[in-house]
């Protein structure tokens, strides 16, 4: 039972000092909740669980150093009981996918975090997971996919860097009539129309980043 002399004590990691800031107003206005420490990146969030064993740690996706997903992965291989929030703007269900693999057990989007976060934070404490409706939903249309194979997001990496066929032929060592192939199945497994729809709906879903 958490109380202002038992407070959940909060670690907020982001690389936008806006953002903290905003957070740190929000948690520090609720009696059964403290912010005990804040980090800038994944490095630094990884010392600073080790220093103060977060009840609840809230987790930006995109930091420079290390992706959100990364220090997930990495706090939970030595806290396998670390309970973490994801706190982004990214709605793609190929991104959420890899952060809940990774062990968060929540999904705020930034823009929802004056009307959910709090809410969240407890229900995360308390044992639960959450994960907005309109993220669940993209989940489950997404969920019968199939997934692309390591070589097919070789390729599609490089297309989205503007990559010719022909020069990705060259860059991977593979013949042109082979990435040719790798496309068409990328185009049927994604439901693209061509290559620039296909890279559209990849960033769209998290898949790859630019």
């Amino acid at each position: 039972m958490t109380s202002a002399s038992n407070p959940i004590r909060i670690l907020s990691v982001d690389d936008h000092p806006l953002i903290l800031k905003g957070i740190a107003s929000l948690i520090n206005a609720e009696a059964d909740m403290k912010l005990i420490a804040e980090a800038a990146g994944g490095p630094e969030a990884i010392e600073k669980f080790r220093l103060h064993r977060p009840d609840v740690t809230l987790m930006d996706l995109q930091m420079p150093d290390l992706s959100g997903t990364e220090t997930i992965t990495q706090i939970r291989n030595e806290f396998p009981e670390a309970r973490i929030v994801v706190l982004t703007t990214y709605t793609g269900d190929a991104q959420v996918l890899k952060a809940l693999k990774a062990g968060a057990r929540a999904y705020v989007l930034k823009g929802h975090v004056h009307r959910e976060l709090l809410e969240i934070i407890r229900a995360v404490h308390a044992g639960q997971k959450r994960i907005p409706p309109d993220i669940a939903a993209q989940l489950a249309e997404h969920a019968a996919d199939d997934a692309l194979s390591a070589r097919e997001l070789q390729v599609l990496r490089l297309i989205a860097a503007g990559n010719s066929n022909k020069r990705i032929a060259s860059q991977l060592a593979i013949g042109e009539a082979t990435v040719k192939s790798h496309v068409t199945n990328i185009l049927s497994k994604l439901g693209a129309n061509d290559r620039t729809h296909a890279v559209t709906l990849a960033l769209k879903r998290g898949i790859v980043d630019l």
